[in-house]
């Protein structure tokens, strides 16, 4: 593949004018407007691991704490189911070939932020993988709560995990011809900066990519 670079950089930065344009004029969803009975609100990875303590930790994802919990407390008001996935690793994680040694089993990184904790009422599900929706505990929540159509997809990182499991979850509804409302608020996912991982380009990409895949983007969560 042969991309003349300043071509392709000046093509870009009217691709990505448009895009932050256009998420610019995303509307927030309230949570009135949802049939609650139908409707989860999932916490990716807000652990201490990638918040506070460790390798990578971020303060871009420690930022979303607070709106994640104030979320987390309104589906509360609703009695909306909650699950929380807590990225937890063996010492032996092939993840580990592609990434530092992070969130290792049985330590602080591995565990919840104290805020989103205490708030609490949420099922907590291990996951060992970037991807969510292939873990055995989902897996098995899914079965029993067959009737769930409405996801409300918080936490991290937009590019990686949150962008897995959000479109996995969309396209096993739509193989299965179930209509379905996967919701990412741009207000309560983030990622991180490190070298040539820029935060804020993969955020833009991931976004659009899961848009393009049918998840539904809101300014945020009322």
């Amino acid at each position: 593949m042969i991309i003349d670079k300043k071509d392709f950089l000046n093509k870009s930065a009217k691709t990505l004018a448009d895009m932050l344009d256009l998420f610019n004029k995303l509307s927030a969803v309230s949570l009135t407007e949802l049939n609650v009975k139908e409707t989860a609100l999932v916490i990716v990875d807000m652990v201490n691991g990638f918040t506070r303590d460790g390798v990578l930790k971020s303060p871009r994802i420690e930022g979303l704490i607070p709106e994640i919990n104030k979320l987390s407390k309104m589906c509360d008001k609703f009695k909306i189911p909650k699950l929380a996935f807590a990225d937890c690793h063996a010492k032996d994680s092939p993840e580990f070939d592609s990434y530092p040694v992070h969130c290792m089993s049985g330590t602080y990184e591995s565990e919840i932020v104290d805020e989103i904790k205490d708030t609490g009422g949420y099922g907590l599900i291990f996951k060992n993988s970037t991807n969510g929706f292939i873990e055995e505990g989902f897996q098995k929540w899914l079965a029993e709560n067959k009737h769930v159509n409405t996801y409300i997809i918080t936490g991290d990182c937009t590019d990686i995990c949150i962008q897995q499991f959000s479109v996995t979850l969309k396209t096993w509804f739509n193989m299965q011809d179930r209509k379905s409302r996967v919701i990412v608020p741009v207000n309560a996912v983030e990622t991180y900066d490190l070298a040539l991982h820029n935060g804020d380009l993969m955020n833009v990409m991931a976004l659009y990519n899961m848009l393009i895949n049918g998840v539904e983007l809101v300014k945020g969560v009322e």
